[in-house]
């Protein structure tokens, strides 16, 4: 036998080919990938803007449709990533924003 001869028995062929056949999708797999990407990247922005204060609390800037409810839930939702149950309202005062007019102050419990 010939080295030819014996690389193809030993799969050197089959491995050229199948390299070529991978490198004809690359193209594809890249395409499916920033598709993806930019899905991921277009996820509509919160409508609240929560924040945890240096004193504990957290504070919530409420859009001008919100009602006080829905401030209070997001509140108790990252109370709730600390560990905390319940969100109790210490404050609240309009802001000069005009994106966020209202802003609410609660104590995670």
């Amino acid at each position: 036998m010939t080295s030819t001869k014996a690389g193809f028995l030993m799969g050197e062929g089959i491995e050229k080919s199948v390299r070529v056949i991978s490198m004809k999708s690359v193209p594809y797999r890249l395409i499916i990938c920033i598709g993806f990407l930019l899905s991921a990247c277009s996820t509509p922005p919160s409508r609240f803007g929560v924040y945890q204060q240096s004193d504990g609390t957290i504070g919530v800037h409420s859009p001008k449709d919100a009602k006080e409810e829905e401030a209070q839930e997001m509140a108790l939702a990252e109370c709730k990533k600390l560990g905390k149950r319940t969100a109790t309202i210490i404050d609240s005062r309009k802001t000069v924003n005009d994106r966020f007019p209202m802003t609410y102050n609660y104590l995670c419990r």
